[in-house]
């Protein structure tokens, strides 16, 4: 298990098991909470629309902070700001201020936890076991996956909303703690190349965040209301679909590995695209449940393909810091746009089931990349 050699990828993996936690707990509910709270579909899914427009206009800062502190204490601060938003989440009650300091405080901290992160685990990682390291944090994500929705549905009936998000909160502001220990990553004045180098990221997670809009929280609404509105009941799906995905967790970044790339993004998107017709076709419960434990699964395959071409791509750049600001850049404006046309659709009478077609779009165009990456680079067999 050589890909277990490397102590600061393991920190920084027991960092985001912390991180997932919170997600799990708290982070999944977060618009099924606002449509509690008595938000329209609509207005949460601009509300999302507006925090990945806040994410692009904001990322520059990136930039300077990172030059002048290095990438880890700026993945730390990002971490400690992005507690703060389930503080808000649990104050929102409609259309109202709380709302949008939830939005803005969320684009400030999704933007300086994500973009550092992906570039200080692409700047730690190994390229030869990367597929691996990255399948054994989505394991251990797909792990604690299966408690938190569970305890976390169970905190807002029983304890309220406060305290339920307090509670995540401070579950996220602990994820800071592995990080402490870990290396610095300094960051270059300058960067010559980079345009070039970051064309395919840019691509790839314009495609994904196009995808990840109907996938991630479209879905989630529709889940929610196919399950009678019940926090409990939508808890109890997540920890059943992160049993699934963890089941699949470490097999196929050996795949990735090994040199199969290719056919690893095949097999998964293959299956994404079979689940994503399920969903819009799931309008019964129990099939609602079975398209949403697929899901779990079809990230467990097509995260490790995806994210170690990214990775590679990263380090291989002039710089894993500007590369992934281009790639985060993308995913905001696909998944902003998405979002925001999704709201419009279903403001203008479209079921909200059928809009979750727009994510085979995203899903076509991350799979003829990514067979375009792996055919372009040949991986080396794994010893």
């Amino acid at each position: 298990m050589a890909f277990l050699a490397n102590r600061s990828v393991n920190m920084l993996n027991l960092h985001y098991g912390l991180h997932a936690l919170a997600m799990s707990g708290g982070g999944v509910f977060y618009a099924v909470y606002l449509l509690k709270a008595g938000v329209s579909v609509p207005l949460v899914l601009t509300a999302f629309a507006a925090i990945f427009g806040g994410r692009f206009l904001i990322r520059p800062l990136i930039l300077v902070l990172a030059r002048r502190w290095g990438l880890k204490p700026v993945v730390i601060a990002g971490t400690l700001v992005q507690a703060v938003q389930y503080l808000i989440l649990a104050h929102v009650h409609g259309l109202d201020v709380y709302l949008l300091a939830l939005c803005l405080v969320s684009a400030l901290g999704d933007t300086l936890y994500w973009t550092t992160y992906h570039a200080y685990f692409a700047a730690l990682g190994d390229a030869e076991h990367r597929g691996q390291q990255v399948s054994a944090r989505e394991a251990l994500a797909a792990g604690v996956g299966i408690v938190a929705p569970v305890l976390g549905g169970w905190a807002l009936v029983s304890l309220g909303a406060g305290v339920a998000f307090g509670l995540v909160a401070l579950i996220q502001a602990l994820a800071a703690l592995p990080l402490l220990g870990g290396p610095d990553v300094r960051v270059a004045d300058q960067a010559p190349g980079m345009l070039k180098a970051s064309r395919m990221g840019f691509v790839l997670f314009l495609a994904e965040g196009w995808m990840g809009a109907g996938w991630v929280f479209v879905w989630q609404i529709v889940l929610f209301l196919n399950l009678n509105q019940s926090l409990t009941a939508f808890g109890g799906a997540m920890a059943l679909a992160a049993i699934a995905g963890a089941l699949g967790g470490l097999v196929l970044g050996r795949v990735v590995d090994a040199g199969h790339g290719g056919r690893a993004a095949a097999l998964a998107f293959t299956v994404l695209a079979a689940t994503i017709v399920l969903r819009t076709l799931a309008s019964h419960p129990v099939l609602a449940l079975a398209a949403n434990a697929l899901g779990s699964l079809v990230g467990c395959l097509y995260v490790p393909p995806l994210m170690t071409a990214v990775y590679n791509l990263a380090k291989a750049s002039p710089c894993a810091l500007r590369f992934h600001m281009v790639t985060e850049g993308a995913f905001d404006l696909g998944c902003g746009v998405c979002c925001l046309l999704t709201a419009c659709l279903i403001h203008l009478g479209v079921p909200i089931s059928q809009t979750l077609l727009l994510a085979l779009l995203g899903a076509t165009g991350t799979l003829l990349l990514l067979r375009r990456y792996y055919a372009e680079t040949p991986m080396a067999e794994t010893v």
